[in-house]
């Protein structure tokens, strides 16, 4: 038998063709040739079945790497989601006992620019505590007691949706983005409240200052409407707001105290107020809507359902390698931090921030970029103020759009321009508060030098 050169997979197939031949006269005919051409059927089906084997072989080690990137990243979007599904539902329970009253009833003023001031800050400082959706759906609903259906109270809207995305900004558990990078551990608390609430607050004040002077505004004030005087709080309504606004702001003390992910948090108050509408309103059959079970089921799971899937789908363009090579290319590119920061705000006007932060987060590791830089900063207030360019760049503005039917033109004609003044200013003010820190750091180290030269 004459062997032709090849690979050794031929080298096997001829060998396995002769003993066929040989020992198998029925399978294969008498004169089948000694010589197997290339193009042999069995030879192509063979080196197919090998090339199957091999990769599956060789394919083995990177499906347990599958696995392991799955497990991890699961790990980490579960934090969010469990963190998500606790906060909604404390701020549901909330919201069923009335207990929202005890800011909206302190707002007395009707003066239309006094007005704009007062909704825009106390939705600023209702965002910081709950997230901006739900503090646009209690300022807007508000908004649309107060005022009859007018141009004014569509700039009132639009005035809480720029508050809700910049009050987030500053509070570890007042945004999504915010709480992703907290939780990530790209930003803590403490440091991060210091350097962005000033920016924050400027990204709300520039826009409340250029909207004063618009005509809308200027015009006579509207007459207040009773419908809000004629809503009542539910029994103990005040205890339940109490605790469920401390079950809140308790997470990031939790989390300093404790070392555990803030999900922990969230859940332990949501137990504690789980706890206490059971017990206040215990026998009462017609109060079952303000008990937890009759909240969960009223929460929007689109919300939570839609993270996972978002950050599962950026997790695993971070595991192929992907959002580093990005990440690369933007600093060979744009080797200013501070300008790929902004241009992610910019760009969040557009596409939703919670992919770009997600993706921004794979880019980027604490390594190159520890806690609490610059950077981290910086994305944390973009991504966030950034939305309010455009009316669809936010669930806020997206939200106030549907509950007072705004176009996307009459928003982009009316505040865009006003909202991205508001950006610029604030991305300035960063710039130029932490310069000013930066400088005293270095004159009051080299006070010591200069002191001891003498």
């Amino acid at each position: 038998m004459k062997l032709q050169s090849g690979s050794n997979s031929d080298f096997v197939v001829i060998i396995v063709l002769e003993v066929l031949r040989t020992n198998q006269p029925k399978f294969l005919p008498e004169e089948f040739p000694s010589r197997v051409p290339r193009d042999c059927w069995f030879l192509r089906w063979f080196r197919l079945m090998n090339s199957c084997s091999l990769k599956a072989k060789y394919c083995a080690p990177s499906t347990e790497i599958a696995v392991s990137e799955l497990s991890r990243a699961s790990a980490e979007v579960s934090e969010i989601v469990f963190f998500l599904l606790g906060a909604m539902t404390i701020v549901e329970i909330v919201d069923a006992h009335q207990g929202f009253k005890l800011v909206t009833d302190n707002i007395t003023t009707r003066k239309p620019r006094s007005l704009l001031w007062v909704v825009g800050f106390v939705s600023f400082f209702l965002s910081s505590i709950l997230d901006n959706l739900t503090a646009t759906i209690v300022m807007v609903s508000l908004v649309r007691k107060l005022v009859p259906p007018s141009e004014y109270r569509k700039l009132l809207g639009a005035v809480v949706v720029i508050a809700a995305n910049a009050g987030g900004v500053w509070s570890p558990i007042g945004d999504v983005t915010t709480t992703m990078l907290w939780i990530h551990g790209q930003i803590s608390t403490l440091p991060t409240m210091k350097s962005l609430f000033i920016p924050s607050a400027v990204s709300l004040a520039v826009p409340l200052a250029l909207l004063s002077l618009t005509s809308e505004v200027n015009r006579k004030g509207q007459e207040s409407s009773n419908v809000l005087a004629s809503e009542q709080m539910a029994p103990r309504g005040q205890l339940v707001s109490t605790v469920g606004t401390g079950a809140l702001i308790f997470v990031p003390v939790f989390k300093a105290l404790t070392g555990l992910p803030p999900y922990m948090g969230i859940l332990l108050g949501l137990g504690v107020l789980w706890i206490l509408t059971d017990a206040i309103h215990y026998g009462e059959s017609e109060r079952q809507k303000l008990k937890v079970p009759q909240a969960l089921s009223r929460i929007n799971m689109q919300v939570p359902l839609f993270f996972l899937g978002i950050l599962l789908s950026v997790s695993s363009l971070e595991a192929a390698g992907l959002m580093r090579k990005i990440g690369n290319y933007l600093d060979a590119h744009i080797p200013n931090i501070d300008l790929i920061a902004s241009a992610i705000g910019v760009v969040s006007a557009v596409i939703d921030n919670v992919p770009l932060v997600a993706a921004t987060i794979g880019m980027y590791d604490l390594t190159s970029l520890p806690q609490d830089s610059e950077f981290w900063q910086l994305i944390a207030y973009c991504a966030s103020t950034g939305g309010s360019m455009l009316i669809i760049g936010s669930a806020a503005g997206v939200t106030f759009m549907g509950m007072e039917k705004v176009d996307f033109f009459w928003y982009f004609r009316k505040v865009s321009g006003f909202a991205f003044a508001g950006y610029a200013a604030g991305i300035a003010a960063y710039l130029a508060v932490n310069s000013l820190h930066f400088s005293l750091r270095a004159t009051l180290a080299q006070a010591p030098i200069q002191c001891s030269l003498n």
